[in-house]
């Protein structure tokens, strides 16, 4: 690598890490919040009792996971505006991404749900809870051990699928990568340099990941 390399390697830094800790982290834990949300009330309208709300969220789920992500950006994005809606480019991509969150993440709560064992909700109900009661009580907290290692791995994901708000004008740290690579022609070191940070941030989540597991299998054999 000559010297013009090394400086344009060097001068990038700062503007990616900049990007990628004020827009592109903060991005991917607004969506994963308010998803997770979602995901919830999706996984327990799945299991009511009561035809519609398990319709409703049976066909959000199906038409969320049946269709891309990145068409669903270009449809709230450009889509939208045909129809008189107009969407900040952060807007429409925190909407984007916590629909896709919000569906995939309730398959995770629902089985979790349904993996705790039946006696804990005879149990509930026989100290005369009723099914809401037994479900914040009960249920929902063995439910969460259950599901924070598949939630977070979801969460890992979401961070390097934020990278496709480029695609409708966010400047986080992709399209930032972009922006550098079109002014110093080094498309290849540019995006070489992103990848890096995206390495970086997801090694990071992925050790935060272990030891938060590490702690719960502590808390779940005591």
């Amino acid at each position: 690598m000559d010297d013009r390399k090394i400086q344009i390697f060097l001068d990038s830094l700062l503007p990616l890490l900049k990007a990628g800790v004020a827009f592109t982290i903060p991005l991917a834990l607004i969506s994963f919040v308010l998803g997770l949300i979602i995901a919830i009330l999706t996984a327990l309208a799945r299991l009511s009792p009561w035809v519609l709300p398990m319709l409703i969220a049976r066909f959000y789920v199906w038409v969320i996971r049946g269709t891309p992500l990145l068409v669903q950006l270009f449809i709230i994005f450009y889509g939208l505006p045909a129809v008189g809606i107009v969407l900040d480019p952060f807007i429409a991509a925190t909407i984007g991404f916590t629909l896709s969150v919000g569906a995939y993440s309730s398959e995770i709560v629902r089985a979790a749900i349904l993996s705790i064992h039946k006696g804990q909700w005879e149990a509930a109900f026989s100290v005369g809870m009723t099914r809401a009661q037994a479900l914040r009580r009960i249920i929902l907290p063995q439910a969460a051990r259950v599901s924070i290692p598949p939630l977070s791995n979801s969460f890992i994901s979401l961070v390097k699928d934020t990278s496709l708000a480029a695609t409708i004008t966010y400047t986080e740290m992709f399209r930032t990568a972009q922006q550098v690579a079109s002014t110093t022609y080094e498309p290849l070191l540019i995006y070489c340099e992103a990848g890096l940070f995206y390495l970086l941030f997801c090694s990071v989540l992925s050790a935060l990941q272990n030891y938060l597991e590490k702690r719960l299998s502590r808390f779940s054999a005591s």
